[in-house]
């Protein structure tokens, strides 16, 4: 190999890094690697030995990704210092690796390189350039702010209530707020939180922080800037009434199907029905936490929840799945054409049409992704279809709910599901970003042609 080499290797690495979400895919593989290494060492798991190198990563990309699928026990198999480590993957993986970068930019050089501008507007979707160094601070400062708020009751419950110690109380209390926070889905409980199926002390604060990152943080700066409804954004607007509306319609349908069920709601009060019922419906905006075993539910239920998973929460923030606003795009594509309109309207506004072929290419897209993992996943596991699509639904939309068939999984079926997670995580923004930066205007038009539809 000639002295040259190097330096063209150099050169062609630089050129695949020029689109900015080819660098914030590297940054989350990255990470997950650091966060695979920190857990095989031995001082992360509780036994004495280290953690296999797939274990620990598909917990690290599980983290990283804000998933919340495991293949081990956390309380029993990790230590201290592993639970630490996981908390500190979610919180990067949910912020974001180029916001956190960005925001170590400000501290240390003052200013931002525009690099560093490109790729954070490319992870939270930022309206331009001028405003990325207010974006990354308000990201991070909303964040902290909520989960500090979130982790007050929950440490207070655990302690006052649960005869924990005051230390271990506000540990409690921070993992399970961070985790909410970032729609992690990780518990400190080998049932999740089945054993707080109906305390509302518990299950509200979680509930309460997984809406909150589930919105998206430029819904969150635009409600801090603008208190009356008639000055929100589009945006804003389809994803707080497509929010309140699925959380409505999602608690109706659990509550509903499951209402005599005697392995689920039919042993509770009608209060903790009603509560079970809604936080279920809300965990299923990608956040993963369980007050009921998904696997004693109705097969007609866990359909009903893939469909909630695969929708997914707000763009921009801490949840996965397809993004509220591209559900809320497509509903009115739907509307438009059962009325006969010739342009999509929403909220009093005109639909850019290339927002509308962006949103039925990522919905396609990842309807066939899902549909992909689910056969690779049928022929390596021993289980039925419902409960399979059930769990490549959950990996793919980064949801970590599970009817108990992630532990079973041989490793050819973890390493699909890791697959299904990373690109989850990433490909909306890879993919919607790239769309957007190839768009360009064509010097001729074909002549139309109409096909049949139907």
């Amino acid at each position: 190999m000639s002295s040259s080499s190097p330096t063209r290797l150099a050169r062609r690495g630089k050129r695949l890094l020029r689109h900015p979400s080819q660098v914030v895919a590297v940054g989350f593989a990255a990470t997950i690697l650091l966060g695979t290494l920190l857990l095989m060492l031995p001082v992360a798991r509780a036994e004495p030995g280290h953690a296999p190198f797939l274990t620990a990563l598909f917990t690290a990309t599980s983290a990283v990704c804000v998933t919340g699928l495991v293949v081990v026990d956390t309380p029993t198999y990790w230590s201290t210092f592993g639970e630490v480590t996981i908390l500190g993957l979610i919180q990067v993986g949910g912020i974001g690796i180029m916001t956190l970068a960005s925001m170590l930019a400000l501290v240390v050089f003052r200013r931002l390189g525009l690099r560093f501008r490109l790729t954070a507007a490319v992870e939270h979707t930022s309206s331009g350039l001028g405003d990325v160094r207010s974006v990354i601070k308000g990201v991070v400062g909303i964040s902290l702010i909520i989960e500090l708020i979130v982790a007050i009751p929950l440490t207070l419950r655990f302690w006052l209530g649960y005869d924990s110690t005051l230390r271990r109380a506000v540990y409690d209390g921070v993992f399970h707020s961070i985790s909410a926070f970032n729609n992690a889905g990780f518990a400190l409980r080998s049932d999740n939180l089945m054993g707080f199926v109906d305390d509302p002390w518990i299950c509200l604060p979680i509930a309460v922080a997984v809406i909150a990152g589930g919105l998206g943080f430029p819904v969150w700066l635009e409600l801090l800037q603008r208190t009356k409804v008639r000055m929100w954004s589009l945006h804003t607007k389809m994803t707080v009434s497509g929010t309140v509306g699925l959380l409505v319609i999602g608690s109706l349908f659990f509550t509903a199907v499951e209402w005599n069920n005697p392995d689920t709601l039919g042993a509770l009060s009608s209060p903790g029905k009603l509560l079970a019922g809604f936080f279920q419906s809300t965990m299923t905006r990608t956040a993963g936490f369980n007050s009921l075993d998904f696997e004693q539910m109705h097969e007609g239920t866990l359909l009903g929840v893939d469909v909630l998973m695969l929708i997914g929460g707000g763009s921009a923030g801490t949840a996965g799945g397809l993004k509220v606003t591209t559900f809320m795009l497509l509903f009115f594509v739907i509307l438009a054409e059962v009325r006969g309109q010739r342009e999509v309207e929403a909220f009093d506004r005109r639909i850019d049409p290339r927002a509308i072929r962006q949103a039925l290419t990522v919905a396609l897209l990842s309807v066939g992704f899902v549909v992909s993992g689910t056969i690779a996943l049928l022929h390596l596991v021993d289980a039925p279809t419902h409960r399979v699509l059930f769990e490549a639904v959950s990996a793919f939309a980064t949801v970590g709910l599970s009817a108990n068939l992630t532990y079973d999984v041989p490793s050819g079926g973890q390493l699909v599901l890791i697959a299904m997670m990373f690109v989850g995580r990433i490909g909306p923004i890879t993919l919607v970003s790239a769309l957007a930066l190839r768009d360009r205007e064509r010097l001729h038009r074909f002549p139309e042609g109409r096909p049949l539809i139907g």
